[in-house]
């Protein structure tokens, strides 16, 4: 087999060909290492390899739905023992930190027989929409290498996109699997709160907000991978009913006829592009040409007290991260990037009362999701507001450094976000991904559909949301309109 041939098949084609012994799972490895010394210096999708591992699992019988598959995992909560994690950050990196077990997602995934050789980049603790970590550098979109791949799942969703692999590990906390599926033009799910394991290492993040899965370029490899990491595990907080037979299964037949309401408007009023309403407006009308019905309509949500929620906890729960990292490994303040000490900082000075209060919010958001969902089987928004940033282009400008950091030194900077700050804040951060964080707060299942590119040949997924655990109904659309649509060979398009 040769890469072009390679390039032709997803990963349970792959597997196929392993199964048929057709191609060894040696062999699947040594062009899937060829083709990242092509292109992840350009890239630099891939930052932790694992060539030694991987080269040992050829060597195994391996069983499993994707048996021989080629696969990366995100440097961010998916362990090895006993290889490097550095979760994006320049102090673990430094430090030289060792996992000291397997996550459970990763165990499940081993099961399904794939075969790691790498961890890929993402953010300092996979807290932005970019993946720009001083520890390793931008993460270059295969479309256009002058562009980001998106965060906090950025270097997972720039080697599929780029051919490395079919299908990689990816987790989405706020938006970070749909944010770089929209970007690199790939099939990103955020699965139901508890869908899949966080254990042992955690029972839950961030209240079941932060959901792990993967980023693939085919509908029916992320709905077989769903098949095999599904379900609760001894740590697990959140237990949810198992679906209604395979995933895989479910998507051979098309979904009922669906009532899909959408909307183009930013829920914190922030502009929204032509390419996010165009994107959307084509999702709709071949919706209508596949017999399903849309409606513009919106849940009765204020997106700004959302937003602000989503913010209060998730710069919260980054304070207690940070927290707990220093105390853990004896690091100071100054390993970390300025951006992740002024987040904490904000996060640090919100009381128990008033993170009580912002977690009691998302019980009401939740009822006014059901409420809608009462009359409408689905919610269409842009997946993102734009397509893909340049690299460089999101950063705290110049001046302001020298500013913000004598205010962390006087312990002072969390007053750059009182009063109407605390709004500005809010659409500084999320301006250019304002729609993914309803699926979080909520706990809903959702999805970023790749089926527009624009004049530039930049890619911009369309979301999908569905009521609680409802994945089989998102899969099976997917899969519908994949076939309508189909994008796959757009892949074979890039050149690194």
């Amino acid at each position: 087999m040769n890469f072009l041939e390679y390039l032709q098949y997803d990963g349970l084609g792959l597997a196929e060909l392993v199964a048929k012994q057709e191609v060894s799972a040696a062999e699947l490895l040594d062009l899937a290492l060829k083709r990242a010394a092509e292109v992840n210096p350009s890239l630099n999708a891939i930052i932790i390899p694992m060539h030694d591992y991987a080269h040992q699992r050829t060597q195994q019988t391996l069983t499993g739905t994707f048996a021989g598959v080629p696969f990366l995992v995100k440097d961010l909560f998916q362990e090895y023992a006993g290889y490097p994690t550095s979760y994006g950050s320049k102090a673990l990196k430094r430090i030289g930190h060792l996992s000291e077990q397997n996550s459970e997602i990763v165990n499940r995934w081993e099961k399904a027989g794939i075969v790691t050789f790498g961890r890929t980049n993402t953010p300092e603790f996979g807290i932005k929409g970019v993946t720009e970590p001083e520890a390793w550098g931008a993460c270059h979109n295969p479309w256009n290498i002058s562009h980001n791949s998106g965060g906090s799942s950025g270097g997972s969703a720039s080697a599929v996109a780029a051919g490395i692999v079919p299908i990689a590990g990816a987790g989405d906390g706020g938006g970070s699997i749909r944010i770089p599926a929209s970007y690199c033009g790939l099939f990103g799910l955020k699965p139901s709160r508890g869908r899949t394991p966080w254990g042992p290492q955690l029972s839950e993040a961030m209240h079941g907000a932060a959901v792990q899965h993967v980023l693939s370029k085919t509908v029916r490899d992320s709905a077989a991978m769903l098949d095999a990491t599904q379900g609760a595990e001894h740590s697990s907080l959140f237990k949810i009913e198992p679906p209604q037979g395979r995933y895989l299964d479910l998507i051979q037949k098309p979904p009922k006829k669906l009532s899909i309401a959408f909307s183009t408007r930013s829920p914190i009023g922030t502009t929204v592009s032509a390419d996010a309403i165009a994107a959307v407006q084509h999702t709709a009308k071949l919706l209508e040409s596949l017999g399903h019905t849309v409606v513009e309509d919106t849940p009765a949500i204020d997106g700004m007290a959302l937003a602000k929620d989503f913010i209060t906890t998730w710069f919260s729960q980054f304070a207690y991260v940070l927290d707990q990292t220093k105390r853990q490994y004896s690091i100071k303040a100054n390993d970390f990037e300025l951006d992740s000490l002024a987040l904490a900082a904000f996060g640090q000075q919100t009381t128990a009362i008033q993170y009580i209060h912002n977690l009691n919010n998302w019980g009401v958001y939740t009822t006014q999701m059901n409420h809608f969902f009462d009359r409408y089987d689905l919610y269409l928004t842009p997946a993102t507001a734009s397509v893909a940033p340049k690299n460089g282009e999101i950063k705290i400008p110049i001046w302001q450094k020298p500013i913000l950091k004598g205010l962390l030194k006087l312990g002072k900077a969390h007053l750059l976000a009182q009063g109407k700050l605390v709004e500005k804040m809010v659409k500084e951060n999320m301006a250019r991904v304002p729609f993914t964080q309803l699926a979080n707060i909520t706990g809903l299942p959702a999805m970023s559909v790749p089926l527009y590119w624009n004049q530039d040949n930049l890619p911009l997924g369309s979301q999908f949301i569905a009521p609680f655990a409802r994945e089989d109904v998102l899969l099976q659309l997917a899969a519908q309109l994949e076939q309508a649509q189909p994008w796959f060979n757009r892949y074979s398009q890039i050149q690194v």
